[in-house]
């Protein structure tokens, strides 16, 4: 039984390799957005299960995360991501919110829930850069990254979960049995460089799509590795498949040079993008000290002598 579901994944797996090969045309062209499948492929979860997968994972994060509660920041991240989501392959809704971390990041988690980190704001000096960082996250939903991770992973492990899965027990209820749920986040946010690739390929189209400089993209990565090698260490453990080296720069060069066509205008940064980074930044400076405790003993005030 085993053996014989095994080889059903892996035909099954082999048979939508050959439909990618027909539609990466389509994938180079950004006129094509929305009228491609580039979350194609052989996955045991289907959109539905993966936007509640994804729902329960968030509701995780944000009960162990301190979700910025300023109403302006986060409509403003939300538009941002999702005039960028209207511009992408992707076939789920988004939810964009904005946590405190120093982590110059984003991340997502299936069926369209995408956290951005403040560091990344911080970072981010144009609102290209910053688009450019969500693009590559809105990308990896787009194309369904992690759940084809899961099904790959369920597969090499054995015939098994699969089975499980088809007799009705759920994604969500493997994942539960196996003792993943406080793990979990972190595994699914684990791509192989392959996946990672993609997500940079997409991701810039759908920069360019939105209206930004698709240079923003090449400016973000830029930063990252500056990053890494005055802290070596610190970018590594974000990107710990795909470290921001010269080649991954060089690719995204080539695919602006080779695929984008030029236009006469682009959005690069914005006064409100300004505003928006400015009104973050002093406000995380007014709460430090209550945030990481005085960094100076405390001033004591004296009686004046009569």
């Amino acid at each position: 039984m085993r053996a014989a579901c095994a080889l059903a994944c892996l035909l099954a797996l082999a048979a939508t390799s050959l439909c990618a090969q027909s539609s990466s045309d389509k994938k180079s062209n950004p006129a094509e957005i929305g009228n491609r499948d580039v979350g194609k492929g052989f996955n045991l979860f289907t959109l539905e299960k993966e936007m509640a997968l994804g729902k329960q994972l968030a509701q995780e994060i944000q009960r162990q995360a301190k979700v910025v509660d300023d109403p302006l920041l986060s409509e403003y991240v939300n538009r941002i991501g999702q005039n960028l989501a209207r511009n992408s392959d992707a076939r789920v809704p988004f939810t964009f919110q904005l946590i405190e971390g120093d982590s110059p990041n984003a991340f997502a988690l299936p069926g369209g829930y995408v956290f951005v980190y403040t560091g990344l704001i911080k970072i981010a000096s144009e609102e290209d850069e910053f688009a450019a960082a969500m693009a590559h996250e809105i990308a990896h939903v787009a194309a369904r990254h992690m759940t084809k991770q899961a099904t790959r992973s369920q597969i090499a492990r054995g015939a098994s979960i699969p089975v499980l899965i088809l007799m009705g027990g759920g994604p969500a209820g493997v994942l539960g049995r196996e003792g993943l749920n406080t793990g979990l986040t972190g595994a699914f946010m684990k791509f192989g460089r392959a996946d990672e690739e993609e997500a940079d390929y997409l991701g810039v189209q759908y920069l360019y799509a939105a209206g930004y400089d698709p240079n923003g993209a090449v400016s973000i990565l830029e930063k990252l590795a500056s990053l890494e090698r005055k802290n070596p260490g610190t970018v590594a453990r974000i990107f710990s498949t795909h470290p921001t080296d010269a080649a991954r720069i060089q690719n995204t060069e080539r695919e602006i040079d080779r695929i984008l066509p030029a236009r006469s205008e682009y959005v690069i940064s914005t006064s409100e993008y300004a505003e928006m980074r400015r009104r973050l930044i002093d406000g995380l400076a007014k709460r430090r000290p209550t945030l990481e405790g005085p960094r100076e003993r405390p001033t004591l005030r004296r009686d004046r002598p009569e």
